[in-house]
């Protein structure tokens, strides 16, 4: 049976007077929720050092402006990532790929029209293709097939995992649950890990018996089939053979150093100064939210019980090593103003809390869609140069490819070369879209002339110090209000962005019809309602204004 939805933060198997739900928060921080008076009095003890914590004051000040130093962002090492670099929550907001009724439209789709969708290259986690979805419009009866493909085994395995949790467990709110902390908790439930080894390790399992004597590298599918919904998987053999080590953790790992290995990278003494500008960015009861995640790692409510929580998660801990940056951030990895806007009950402050809630009901409105729906996931681990081949002759109406366009990785040319000739054409589907992303565009043509503007606009504060955390926060929020369709057009006409489309039979498209082009800029004008709101979350939160979408059709002619 699932837990109640809004939890007392007092509740324990041996509190028989406790009633479980949490009906009113704790006025101080709107962090927890209690059932009673009684339970928020035998609670005080263990809340009251995070409810009276210092970060939760509006007084709170970075330790580099308390010990009038230079903050170490300011160093040689300006820019450089700490930790890991594996992206398994993404690097940008989910959305929805197909926005079907603003494009092909339920009149345009005929009875036996499919949607086809790929993540080709870089596909990520599953957040993209589970907002997608959730979003097809409810009279859509048509069959789904989405493609994914990824080179790094971590997350291949995972989606794996998640989606044949979801394929799988027929009560919804255990495979809810489930989901969630795989993909999010650092350390995860008996109860999961029971799940893991006895419902979907032996479907992996099988797979291996059955190839054991295959020739190591040789390209190898199976095809899970779950009524209307199936989940095909090409995986070479070796990489088959590692699936079964994601089922467990290290056998010398215990709990504790798994919490010590997280905390080396997410608690490091040599990144306060950047923990500290993130949260001088935070309203201030969400700092004390933000401080718990970066150390416990477990996506729950604030005041949800932790004692479960035992086993470390085997999706993440493969090696000694925690696999991200210490940066990583569930809560930058999905809408902030849809996060924002969900119910966590009267804990208002609890921003990971409202995460946690956004996610579960987004989870159990995907179950329910697959529930009902003819939908096939294709999975691949391959270089994209090699892709093709496995293909056959299929076309896409959507194909996203994340940021892998951008001039530091596979660039405009390969991109387009790679990816124009999946798409459906314009006489099949004139909606037929590719979805590039240029996260560093702004960045690589940026001149030292607009970095000399943001200095001379910084300087008319008056600040303290060179280094005053106003001043830090300001020069932050000035990528949000500053116009860069005229660095854009220097890197399109750089990189030769229009020979490159007319080479390769492509499009740009005026109109986006998927996302907006500059999706993470402010909306609102200062004066309008919520404006200030809107500011202050976005600047919170991982984007910097700068990331741009480009949409892309095949043109009408000279098609290859």
């Amino acid at each position: 049976m699932a837990a109640p939805s809004f939890v007392c933060a007092n509740w324990d198997p041996e509190h028989t007077d406790c009633q479980k739900t949490g009906k009113s928060a704790c006025k101080n921080c709107r962090l927890v929720l209690y059932c009673s008076a009684a339970c928020q009095r035998s609670h005080w003890s263990h809340h009251k050092s995070e409810c009276k914590s210092p970060l939760g004051k509006e007084t709170w000040q970075p330790a580099w402006a308390l010990e009038s130093r230079k903050p170490a962002f300011t160093g040689d090492d300006i820019g450089k990532h700490f930790g890991a670099t594996k992206y398994l929550w993404g690097n940008i907001p989910a959305y929805d790929v197909l926005q079907l009724e603003s494009n092909e439209g339920k009149k345009a789709m005929p009875e036996t029209c499919t949607s086809y969708l790929q993540f080709p290259t870089a596909s990520g986690d599953l957040r993209n293709i589970i907002m997608t979805i959730v979003r097809l419009p409810s009279s859509y009866s048509h069959s789904i097939e989405i493609t994914m493909n990824d080179r790094d085994l971590d997350i291949v395995a995972r989606n794996i995992i998640m989606l044949l949790i979801a394929l799988t467990l027929e009560e919804v709110d255990e495979a809810v649950d489930c989901i969630i902390h795989v993909w999010y908790s650092a350390l995860v439930r008996q109860s999961d890990i029971e799940i893991f080894q006895g419902r979907i390790r032996p479907l992996i399992e099988d797979v291996c018996k059955k190839i054991k004597d295959k020739t190591s590298g040789k390209l190898l599918g199976k095809t899970w089939k779950f009524g209307q919904r199936s989940l095909r998987v090409v995986l070479e053999k070796s990489s088959w053979d590692s699936l079964l080590s994601f089922f467990h953790k290290p056998a010398a790992l215990t709990t504790k150093r798994a919490h010590d290995i997280r905390a080396e990278i997410t608690l490091a003494e040599s990144r306060i100064d950047y923990r500290d500008r993130h949260m001088y960015r935070l309203q201030a009861l969400e700092r004390i939210a933000f401080n718990k995640f970066r150390q416990d790692g477990l996506l729950l409510p604030f005041g949800y019980p932790r004692s479960e929580f035992c086993e470390p998660n085997p999706t993440f801990f493969q090696t000694d090593t925690w696999p991200m940056k210490d940066s990583a951030d569930p809560l930058e990895r999905w809408p902030s103003e849809d996060v924002a806007n969900t119910s966590s009950g009267f804990a208002t402050a609890d921003i990971y809390g409202k995460l946690f809630y956004y996610i579960r009901g987004l989870l159990r409105s995907f179950l329910d869609r697959l529930s009902g729906s003819t939908i096939s996931f294709k999975m691949f681990q391959l270089d994209v140069m090699s892709l093709d081949e496995h293909l056959a002759s299929d076309t896409f109406n959507r194909v996203e490819v994340s940021n892998i366009s951008d001039a530091g990785y596979v660039g405009i040319y390969r991109t387009l070369a790679w990816m124009i000739p999946l798409l459906q054409p314009p006489t099949e589907n004139p909606y037929a879209t590719l979805i590039t992303l240029f996260m560093n565009a702004v960045a690589e043509v940026s001149t030292s002339n607009n970095k000399e503007i943001a200095q001379i606009s910084s300087s008319k504060r008056k600040p303290s110090s060179p280094y005053d955390p106003v001043l830090v926060k300001f020069s932050l929020g000035l990528d949000l209000v500053t116009t860069y369709n005229h660095i854009l057009d220097r890197y399109l006409l750089n990189y030769k962005f229009r020979e490159a489309a007319e080479h390769f039979g492509a499009t740009m498209k005026e109109k986006h019809t998927i996302i907006d082009k500059w999706p993470y800029r402010l909306k609102l004008w200062p004066g309008q309602a919520r404006a200030q709101d809107e500011f202050d979350r976005l600047l919170s939160r991982g984007t910097s204004g700068q990331e741009r979408y480009i949409e892309w059709k095949r043109a009408n002619l000279g098609m290859p």
